[in-house]
């Protein structure tokens, strides 16, 4: 038997469509994907740029007509190569939907309110025309979808994340694999320049995570939608039983942090990733104002 839809704990890909009126852009199918040029001229964006950017791994979906043969002899791995047009305009929503996400004690778990805010994201980058893709992070294997522009691909982006947080939740009682491992996977998605919008409460950030951030900041950019439940603000000292959707029981323990110290968003300060904070709580009206200092597409 189906178990039946619990709000703020399964993730809806219809709802999470439906936000695209709270961006206040909301793509439209008619919408033209326009450049620059000299002169008082507007034209269409056609094709890719014709200067060779960078060089990366290959994810399936790429065209196979920019398969770098160097680069593949070299390493006895598939590598491709990326255009200046693409490394523009490159955006990468990454989904902590790891067991730790999935805790919530308000209005949503942390992983339903990091989806949310990462729709808010990619449809306000889809209707600047950006290129938006998807790294679902999961004890399992992650979920991707290639970036591509429009609004077909946030369809495709919502749904794909709907699924991997199902199979998420019917998967949670495995470990937290380290973030640092699933974070280089989602660096080495992206061509140079592009974007990378990760939302996670960084729980089990892994030993090399300060590395890989660095490393990565060398060839495109990063932001940490850093999202929080009340319990870990606010819970005041005592223990705590829970009981799990599936029947599992245990009991949580609870102080009072200091409002002005929070050392994730301080580990992130140090290595220079800007950070905007996402109160799980808060429904997408009160947290899409707040998004609105990305510039997710540029």
């Amino acid at each position: 038997m189906e178990a039946a839809f619990v709000p703020g704990v399964d993730l809806d890909a219809q709802s999470l469509i439906g936000l695209r009126h709270l961006t206040g852009r909301a793509p439209s199918s008619t919408a033209r994907r326009l450049a620059a040029r000299p002169g008082g001229i507007v034209t269409r964006r056609r094709g890719r740029g014709s200067e060779i950017d960078d060089v990366r791994l290959w994810i399936d979906g790429d065209d196979i007509r920019h398969i770098d043969k160097n680069a593949t002899a070299r390493t006895g791995e598939l590598h491709t190569r990326t255009f200046r047009d693409e490394r523009e305009r490159a955006v990468l929503l990454v989904a902590d939907f790891r067991p730790a996400m999935l805790f919530g004690t308000r209005r949503a778990f942390r992983s339903v309110a990091a989806a949310e805010a990462l729709a808010l994201v990619g449809w306000r980058a889809a209707a600047e025309g950006g290129r938006i893709g998807l790294l679902a992070i999961t004890a399992g294997e992650p979920a991707f979808a290639r970036p591509k522009g429009g609004e077909r691909a946030m369809n495709v982006v919502v749904g794909v994340m709907a699924r991997a947080h199902a199979e998420a939740l019917a998967d949670a009682d495995r470990a937290d694999p380290p973030l640092a491992d699933r974070l280089e996977t989602a660096v080495g998605a992206l061509p140079r320049g592009g974007h990378l919008i990760l939302a996670t409460g960084l729980d089990e950030p892994g030993e090399r995570f300060d590395e890989v951030v660095k490393a990565a900041r060398l060839r495109i950019s990063i932001t940490v939608l850093l999202v929080a439940d009340a319990f870990e603000r606010e819970a005041p000292r005592g223990a705590y039983a829970f009981l799990s959707r599936d029947g599992r029981a245990g009991w949580l323990s609870g102080r009072k942090r200091e409002a002005t110290s929070d050392p994730r968003r301080d580990r992130l300060a140090a290595l220079g990733v800007p950070t905007l904070e996402v109160d799980a709580e808060a429904g997408p009206e009160k947290v899409a104002p707040l998004l609105e200092r990305l510039d997710a597409a540029r």
